[in-house]
């Protein structure tokens, strides 16, 4: 049978080592994902050069985009060699809609960067499938994204994640921490574990104990993959909730850096925030690390959330009543500590009690 024009411009891609048919049966597949967490606002369709979307900002005094991005590093090492595609796309999700959280922001839309050697769409559709998960869990939509089949740059089904989220907030209602008074309550809300950090540390660690995916992880009852592949928590449902009903005057996203640099971010001078370590309870895949790892607290406070995912300063007076709609919110939480003044001009503005 002759070859049509169409089929021949393709078999140009696949000389070149890219499967375009490929790619364009998955963008059929992502359609039908992505409606799913259509929102009021959407106004496009998986497929277009770009994604549109118009904000309700009736009511809004002085509208200010937020926007990040981030990836989902050598986790997805784990990833490729456990079969834990499912939930992934849930910590590329939330590495960037709980960055802008912090801010205060509302998350209105995300778009994904899905980069592999040679695109299986059955994999894809279940990598898209956790981004999607995770734009529901934030309340936004998956507006779009790109797929980049690149044979010379990644081996086989291997794969990069990359994701932007876009959010929107009042420009009265920004937290960017000026309000931070000395007394005030820092809460912690908890992890689900290391969420998606620290993973070239923990892969190593699990090389060197010979630890298998199907083996139980050290003080727990779940296997080794269940308990590093646990997804990212979402905290868009929970800060949402209680910026209608309370004065949040600073927030931070414990990711890479841990406690010492990520708190700053979200600090004025001249205070710190002391944390009181016992205050909370730290799961037993970070006590494997630390023992595994020869590190102590201090290490792993500057690497892991340690068990805090999130964190908030409060006014003291509302802490008690904070923490329980928390708690209400079927989320750990703890009062781990409170805001002190400086006294030395190059003190840390984080300092840890470990006693």
């Amino acid at each position: 049978m002759p070859v049509n024009i169409t089929q021949k411009r393709s078999m140009a891609y696949t000389k070149a080592g890219v499967d375009i048919h490929a790619a364009n049966k998955l963008v059929d597949r992502i359609k039908s994902i992505a409606a799913q967490t259509h929102t009021h606002g959407i106004l496009s369709d998986i497929g277009g050069f770009g994604g549109l979307f118009k904000p309700d900002i009736s009511g809004m005094n002085e509208p200010v985009l937020v926007a990040s991005t981030d990836g989902v590093g050598t986790k997805l090492k784990l990833a490729y060699t456990w079969d834990g595609h499912d939930d992934i796309g849930i910590d590329l999700v939330a590495m960037s809609v709980n960055d802008i959280l912090v801010q205060g922001a509302n998350p209105l839309f995300f778009l994904d960067y899905f980069a592999t050697g040679k695109l299986d769409n059955d994999l894809a559709e279940r990598i898209i499938k956790g981004v999607a998960a995770g734009c529901k869990l934030a309340g936004c939509v998956l507006l779009g994204g790109e797929t980049a089949e690149m044979p010379d740059i990644y081996k086989g089904n291997e794969y990069d994640l990359a994701g932007f989220c876009v959010g929107i907030v009042a420009g009265n209602d920004i937290v960017d921490g000026s309000s931070i008074k000395v007394g005030d309550s820092i809460i912690g809300i908890a992890s689900s574990g290391p969420h998606a950090n620290g993973f070239s540390m923990i892969r190593k660690l699990l090389d060197k104990n010979k630890l298998k995916k199907d083996d139980i992880f050290p003080g727990t009852e779940k296997t080794v993959r269940d308990v590093l592949l646990s997804p990212t928590l979402i905290y868009a449902e929970c800060i949402r909730n209680l910026l209608r009903n309370f004065s949040i005057r600073g927030m931070a996203h414990i990711t890479g850096g841990g406690f010492y640099q990520n708190i700053p971010r979200s600090l004025p001078g001249p205070v710190k925030a002391v944390i009181n370590f016992n205050s909370w309870e730290i799961q037993p895949v970070f006590q494997w690390i630390k023992k595994e790892g020869k590190l102590d607290w201090p290490d792993m406070l500057q690497i892991f959330n340690c068990g805090i995912g999130f964190v908030m300063i409060v006014p003291k007076e509302e802490c008690d009543e904070i923490i329980q709609r928390i708690k209400a919110l079927q989320l750990n939480c703890y009062e781990i500590g409170s805001i002190e003044h400086l006294t030395e001009k190059n003190e840390e503005q984080v300092e840890i009690r470990f006693s």
